[in-house]
């Protein structure tokens, strides 16, 4: 995964709203024209659009037109950099408690030795 900063906070910004996170879903369920999309929620047709636009600039979402629409749909790609990017951090903090693990193991031991 190489990813530079930008994407990744990009990505990261692009999942930390609700609305955003709730039109990715639909998205990756099937393709959606925008204004089906703002159909849902209660805000207007262009705060949808931005909601959509920051998700296509993460890479979360890709738009193509088809006549006067535009469709969106989720790009199961950028799902699973943010899941690998996730479990990376999972990783470490595994290591970290694995370590804590081994301390105390040692310590315990020790103990009963003494």
């Amino acid at each position: 995964m190489d990813l530079s900063d930008d994407e990744v906070d990009a990505l990261f910004h692009a999942l930390a709203d609700r609305t955003r996170r709730d039109i990715l879903r639909r998205a990756l369920a099937g393709e959606h024209s925008v204004s089906a999309l703002a159909a849902q929620y209660d805000m207007s047709f262009a705060a949808v659009q931005k909601h959509v636009a920051v998700l296509e600039k993460a890479g979360l979402v890709t738009k193509r037109r088809n006549g006067r629409e535009a469709l969106a749909s989720g790009e199961v790609t950028a799902v699973r950099s943010v899941s690998a990017l996730l479990a990376e951090l999972e990783q470490i903090w595994r290591g970290r408690v694995a370590r804590i693990d081994a301390l105390l193991a040692a310590d315990n031991n020790t103990d009963q030795q003494e």
